[in-house]
């Protein structure tokens, strides 16, 4: 038998939101989730070749190596 009150509590039914709009719902500790990548804007999912870069590593990267840029 479990231990009482040592568990978090289980919200069955927990909101999955994505950009405010509603995805799905899942079971979870959290009574609410709010994600940045899912199924319809992750590259692997939608063929996109773009590379998401926030801190200049891929033109440093390309630079270092002597390699030219997808935008070259």
């Amino acid at each position: 038998m479990p231990k009482a009150e040592i568990h978090p509590e289980w919200f069955p039914k927990s909101p999955v939101f994505f950009d405010g709009n509603l995805i799905c719902y899942v079971g979870s500790t959290k009574p609410e989730l709010n994600v940045d990548v899912w199924l319809k804007n992750h590259p692997f999912y939608t063929d996109s070749l773009t590379i998401i870069d926030t801190e200049g590593r891929v033109e440093r990267f390309m630079k270092k190596y002597g390699l030219e840029t997808p935008e070259n």
